[in-house]
């Protein structure tokens, strides 16, 4: 009987940990702090700093990252080309003043995405609804879209004449 017994409590803890929910969002956050850390990183490894901003209770924010993460392509070059931070939009902390400065990108739903150049210059703004296709993200779109604004594609450099 103890077996049994060790084995149900065993199967209930997996469950019970397998129900939590995903926490990618901190509304407890100093955002302005980590943007500030985030641009010494990106001016030492030129790179853009990606803002994913929205909120736990969002359930496309979570499947954005679930589909970042799961595609190498993606993962890679988001690792390459971009320092990323999740701003936080919900009840507890709106982080109002931030995205004020950022234009309020709030007004395209959620999760909406803000490039910054390495100085923390604001440099395009992000409706992710462009980027579904049915009931999710489109790898074509999303892949065009991040490469689009890395540090290489707006490298002047690329379109001098030869």
């Amino acid at each position: 009987m103890k077996p049994f017994l060790t084995f149900f409590f065993v199967i209930i803890l997996i469950v019970s940990f397998a129900q939590q929910p995903v926490k990618l969002y901190d509304p407890e956050a100093n955002i302005s702090a980590e943007i500030s850390k985030a641009i010494t990183t990106a001016q030492a490894e030129n790179k853009h700093i990606f803002l994913q901003i929205g909120g736990n209770w969002c359930p496309w924010c979570l499947k954005y990252h679930k589909f970042c993460k799961e595609d190498k392509s993606i993962d890679s070059l988001m690792t390459k080309s971009y320092i990323v931070i999740k701003v936080n939009y919900s009840k507890e902390n709106r982080n109002y003043e931030m995205l004020k400065k950022l234009g309020y990108p709030q007004r395209f739903g959620f999760p909406v995405f803000v490039i910054l150049d390495k100085t923390g210059s604001r440099i395009h703004t992000q409706n992710s609804g462009y980027l579904e296709e049915g009931d999710n993200y489109s790898r074509k779109k999303v892949l065009e879209f991040l490469n689009n604004w890395t540090p290489d594609a707006l490298n002047p450099e690329r379109y001098k004449d030869k």
